[in-house]
């Protein structure tokens, strides 16, 4: 796939990623890591919490989403994060869960420090297999123009 510039882009522009399988070890990994809550880590232990069951991270969520976003995308020289908003989690995410992310374009603006790049304002909605959404977020990018 080539890769893709500020100028490429147009507002209201859809990407939808390429599903992603999460398995038991990658959120229990990732919790051990990052989140080490009971209903992160261990089965046994999740089953007695509000989520009866294993669940993973809402940061683990937000890391599949931030890698399924860049392959889709595909942005020349990567995507330089300026920020997230109204970042949210509505549904949980368990092991054998498949995720796909849609991405739209909302708004693009020239960057008026660093005239080499745009800024790119994307809504991401990620789902599971049962359509579910699992996290919403409005995101900045700033990604190089061409030439």
């Amino acid at each position: 796939m080539k890769e893709r510039y500020f100028d490429d882009f147009k507002v209201r522009d859809r990407f939808k990623s390429e599903p992603l399988r999460v398995t038991e070890k990658q959120v229990i990994e990732f919790a051990h890591k990052f989140d080490p809550q009971m209903f992160h880590l261990n089965r046994r232990s999740a089953e007695r919490t509000i989520f009866k069951g294993l669940i993973a991270s809402g940061w683990h969520t937000a890391a599949m989403t931030m890698h399924l976003f860049v392959q889709t995308l595909n942005l020349a020289e990567g995507a330089i994060g300026l920020g997230i908003d109204k970042l949210r989690w509505p549904n949980v995410v368990r092991p054998g869960d498949v995720l796909t992310v849609e991405t739209k374009i909302v708004h693009l603006r020239p960057s008026r420090s660093r005239p080499k790049y745009g800024i790119i304002r994307v809504r991401e909605v990620t789902k599971n297999q049962r359509g579910e959404i699992v996290q919403t977020m409005l995101a900045s990018v700033m990604v190089p123009r061409r030439g």
